[in-house]
């Protein structure tokens, strides 16, 4: 009788169904846990703009004991100019970058991405030196020449930068779809007859909306949190933006509307958090596909 292997018993399965409802259980637990944790400061600054001011700091409860709008009222008006002046600033400086970031950015990624010129690479690999420049390296320089131009104490300085091709990282991006896209697309237009801005009116831009809505909405967010930028150039009130606004709450040496600066930081997160919540399909897509062969 020949010899027989020994029969190998493999076991192949998921566990007991216990054990794994045991495990996601669990999961969803340390989950729930990590998401009050981060959650907690924003609750505590919400809870606080209801507060009474004297319950801000001496309160350990989420909850107020007593819920009042007063800090929303006294924080909208209490400084000499309203805090819809600085909404209305902020909008403009932020709408403005936007629209000048995804026309500059896009036409040249769209350059560096489908046409063919002297010195490509050189440009394109200097355009990638500048992501590795700190801002405030740049600072002192870009003072100094809009201080010549006279736009000191104005919102040029914060916005036309925008539609010079400023920001390298926007560059960068769509570069990456832009090269995703097929190529015969291009030659067939030209076959067509068309020029290299009708390819990019007609054909780059309408199938790159989800690149174009990641950089306006990162613009957006990025621009509508900048308060070193708008510290350095504005100097007058009527023309601070909402990050601005909020510091003037506070006063080292006199006395500090904590209950106004939390009210109107509560508010200063709706943008954003709209501009997240309507546009999150079109940001997660530009991310996703962001460099991918088609």
């Amino acid at each position: 009788m020949s010899d027989v292997p020994a029969k190998l018993t493999v076991v192949t399965g998921k566990g007991s169904p216990g054990r794994s409802r045991l495990t996601s259980l669990l999961i969803h637990l340390g989950l729930l846990a990590a998401s009050v944790v981060m959650l907690y400061p924003l609750l505590w600054l919400l809870a606080a703009s209801f507060r009474p001011e004297n319950e801000i700091f001496t309160s350990a409860s989420i909850l107020p004991s007593v819920w009042s709008i007063d800090s929303y009222i006294r924080g909208w008006n209490g400084l000499r100019t309203s805090f819809g002046v600085f909404f209305t600033n902020s909008f403009i400086i932020s709408g403005l970058s936007v629209i000048g970031n995804v026309m500059a950015c896009s036409m040249a990624a769209y350059a560096f991405a489908r046409l063919d010129f002297r010195f490509k690479n050189f440009w394109f690999a200097m355009m990638l030196l500048t992501l590795m420049l700190p801002y405030q390296v740049t600072l002192i320089p870009q003072y100094v020449l809009f201080r010549q131009l006279g736009w000191v104490n104005t919102f040029l300085p914060l916005v036309v930068p925008k539609f010079l091709a400023a920001d390298g990282f926007f560059i960068f991006l769509m570069v990456q779809f832009f090269r995703g896209l097929p190529k015969e697309l291009d030659e067939a237009a030209q076959m067509d007859g068309c020029s290299p801005w009708r390819i990019y009116w007609k054909i780059i831009i309408p199938l790159s909306m989800p690149v174009l809505a990641t950089a306006a909405i990162f613009t957006f967010i990025w621009t509508w949190d900048d308060f070193f930028g708008p510290l350095i150039y504005l100097s007058e009130m009527k023309s601070y933006t909402v990050m601005l606004g909020l510091r003037t709450f506070t006063d080292s040496t006199g006395e500090s509307d904590y209950g106004g600066l939390f009210a109107m930081s509560v508010l200063s997160l709706v943008p954003i958090f709209l501009f997240f919540l309507f546009f999150q399909r079109l940001l997660i897509e530009g991310i996703a596909t962001t460099g991918m062969k088609r």
